[in-house]
């Protein structure tokens, strides 16, 4: 069985979509809350929300079927699941581009477009707070005939002369066709805090204090 037939389990277990819709809000508050200093969130949030949606592919599929030891020779790979690449991403609020490498080099960046081809299955999560957003399931096979279809330049933005470049990304107009794609999946997700008591220490007080 293909990768894309085990991530469409996710989309497809009753049990897993109840937990996803009621757990994932609180679970992505908590991650804001452990990356965050003077209220305001951390890049490293993306990771510790990474390691979130790591979990629940574990939870779904077993620990021993998911692969996180990735070399960062494989920059879009987050995680492997029964040995097949799985690209995980995170959004706030609308469809913005989502960045498949990290560089602040203009001729990298450049040189990365001109290589790029899809290469596997996408996990994205779409966070609003106080708003419906979602889990989507986007498969390497509709990525590759979008592309296929518009071409590299309109598939992958580069980002703008003179700026800060943060990185490469998949244009916003090309994530929309993708996540509303026949093929694609979605966990519809009202995206709600809830009250939380969070001590960013406690858990290591409590290991200094063990004997």
């Amino acid at each position: 069985m293909e990768t894309q037939g085990y991530l469409a389990q996710l989309f497809e277990d009753e049990e897993v979509v109840r937990k996803v819709r009621k757990r994932l809000p609180h679970l992505f508050q908590l991650a804001e809350l452990e990356s965050s200093r003077a209220g305001k969130v951390g890049m490293q949030v993306g990771s510790v929300r990474e390691n979130v949606i790591v979990a629940l592919l574990m939870y779904k599929f077993g620990e021993e079927n998911v692969e996180t030891e990735i070399p960062i020779t494989e920059p879009e790979v987050d995680a492997r699941l029964f040995g097949e690449p799985v690209s995980i991403k995170t959004i706030t609020g609308s469809f913005s581009g989502i960045k498949v490498i990290w560089t602040v080099d203009a001729e990298k960046a450049k040189e990365f477009r001109e290589k790029y081809y899809p290469s596997c299955d996408i996990l994205l999560v779409r966070i609003k707070w106080d708003g419906i957003g979602g889990l989507y399931y986007i498969p390497l096979q509709a990525q590759r005939r979008l592309f296929d279809e518009i071409g590299r330049e309109n598939y992958i933005k580069l980002p703008k002369a003179g700026t800060n470049p943060r990185g490469v990304e998949i244009a916003k107009n090309v994530l929309e066709r993708l996540t509303a794609d026949r093929q694609s999946k979605q966990i519809e997700i009202n995206w709600q805090k809830s009250k939380v008591e969070f001590n960013a220490y406690k858990r290591w007080l409590d290991l200094w204090r063990e004997e």
